[in-house]
């Protein structure tokens, strides 16, 4: 057993081969009862030596479907999970756990489109990186209706006027518990990097353009999403977000809202990040556009198929009506429509905005960008549902980049060759190398160019090298369009 002190109390964790891990630690107070939909607030102290070897309760969340990809590629852990209302806590991994080092420090949000996950899922084990020389920090934070509804009762008791969100503080109060904690576990405040995938990049790029969060992090890594130049189009404003919230409670006053159980709360509705007025004061898209977002270097890229998930045929209908569309989206035969509406998907809701996220930030800060191009070997004999899209096979699907860069492939038990270990310890020696130095490149590395909106470095051969960003031409298409592209 090791021990650390935080503000709170005093903490036991333990070893994890060669780092020091600890788990469960509580950021802020539990969310419940009437601090249900409330900002979260500090922990209160406790006595004697409190254990963190142990992982928090994940948040409240639904089932994922265990015959898709996403459940097998990334929440089929091998324990029960164990989920509760309480659930702020977050985990520790450190080579160095004792103050004084100031290693780097990687701040790690988890995806799942905030309706899923948690801080301790083994695809995101901080072990691999902690053992390259950081601090690694993964957490929970409130999910579905506990962790963004807007409503109008929440903005009346609110000093600031403000709802929804809550799930984004939860953020802004870990990385508020780093700022002040990190110390204790060897870690520098003053070399935080952000980092997320999937719902967790767009937390990290809407922490970009939000003043309160600025001095909390000071480099930023966003993986295959973007809270900017979204297929949805700019954040919901409070009065969108408080009729959407109306609608759902369907007629419970707040008192009959907080008595309800939590399950059934995070069962029913999707909800993401709004405009609520405390931590997102603006939409995220105008602070980029005008330059304002916090000037930090900045590493994001997509994966080749991101769309293969997603898409359905219904998805055609939202096709630009722009010159050109039907070169870049060809309508000719069968085969070529279900390859389109697999492109759209995953251009408009992923690949476009991460590209328009790295151009209109490289104005500001250095800037990076990556492509992933590696089909990872699902084992045979998964019970997987066939693409809805009709084509045969995932290909390098959403998210397949994740135990790649995090160098978590023992998270799966699946027929990994020496080239999948290979690059996943090229891809997490790189994010590494960009958490300590704010720069991508060197190593076994080519020389990495800033990213200016064509070049990007492709990794997922034998070897990683600067390539074309992918359909190119589709990235200046859907710049050109103006408006939603998706419901």
């Amino acid at each position: 057993m090791i021990g650390a002190k935080v503000g709170p109390g005093r903490l036991t964790g333990e070893h994890d081969g060669e780092v020091a891990v600890f788990r469960g630690i509580p950021f802020a107070e539990p969310p419940v009862g009437e601090l249900r939909w409330r900002p979260p607030r500090p922990t209160q102290p406790w006595d004697g030596e409190r254990r963190a070897d142990t992982f928090g309760p994940a948040p409240l969340q639904p089932q994922p479907p265990r015959d898709s990809i996403m459940y097998h590629t990334n929440f089929a852990d091998r324990r029960a999970l164990v989920m509760s209302e309480d659930c702020l806590y977050l985990n520790v991994w450190t080579p160095d756990p004792a103050p004084g080092p100031r290693l780097p420090v990687l701040v790690w949000v988890h995806g799942g489109g905030n309706r899923y996950g948690h801080g301790g899922q083994e695809i995101h084990h901080g072990r691999p990186l902690a053992r390259r020389g950081l601090v690694v920090v993964t957490l929970n934070h409130r999910l579905g209706a506990l962790g963004f509804l807007a409503h109008p009762g929440l903005a009346a008791e609110d000093d600031l006027g403000a709802s929804g969100n809550y799930g984004v503080l939860d953020i802004v109060a870990a990385l508020t518990w780093v700022r002040e904690n990190i110390t204790a576990f060897g870690g520098d405040p003053d070399r935080v990097t952000l980092a997320g995938n999937s719902a967790g990049a767009a937390h990290v790029c809407h922490l970009m353009a939000a003043p309160a969060a600025r001095h909390l992090f000071h480099a930023a890594i966003g993986q295959s999403a973007s809270g900017v130049g979204r297929a949805e189009g700019p954040l919901p404003d409070q009065p969108t977000a408080q009729k959407r919230g109306l609608r759902w409670a369907e007629g419970r006053g707040l008192a009959a809202l907080r008595r309800l159980d939590g399950v059934e709360l995070v069962l029913r509705g999707h909800f993401g990040p709004v405009v609520d007025g405390r931590v997102l004061t603006e939409p995220s898209d105008d602070v980029f556009d005008s330059a304002r977002q916090h000037a930090v270097p900045l590493l994001v890229g997509t994966n080749d198929d991101e769309g293969s998930v997603y898409a359905t045929l219904d998805v055609l209908r939202r096709l630009p009506a722009e010159p050109g569309t039907d070169e870049v989206y060809p309508l000719r035969d069968g085969d070529e429509v279900r390859r389109t509406a697999r492109r759209f998907t995953g251009e408009s809701r992923f690949a476009y905005p991460v590209w328009h996220w790295a151009r209109t930030h490289a104005r500001t800060a250095p800037t990076w960008m990556y492509r992933f191009t590696r089909v990872p070997p699902l084992p045979a004999g998964l019970p997987l549902a066939p693409p809805r899209d009709g084509l045969p096979g995932y290909g390098v699907h959403h998210t397949a980049e994740l135990p790649y860069a995090l160098d978590t492939l023992t998270a799966r038990d699946w027929p990994w060759t020496e080239a999948d270990r290979e690059l996943a310890r090229t891809m997490a020696d790189t994010w590494a190398r960009f958490v300590t130095d704010h720069d991508p490149g060197g190593g076994v590395l080519p020389a990495w160019p800033r990213f200016t909106g064509e070049r990007a470095m492709v990794f997922g051969g034998e070897s990683a090298e600067v390539g074309p960003v992918q359909r190119l031409d589709a990235m200046r298409l859907l710049d050109r369009v103006s408006g939603p592209l998706l419901d």
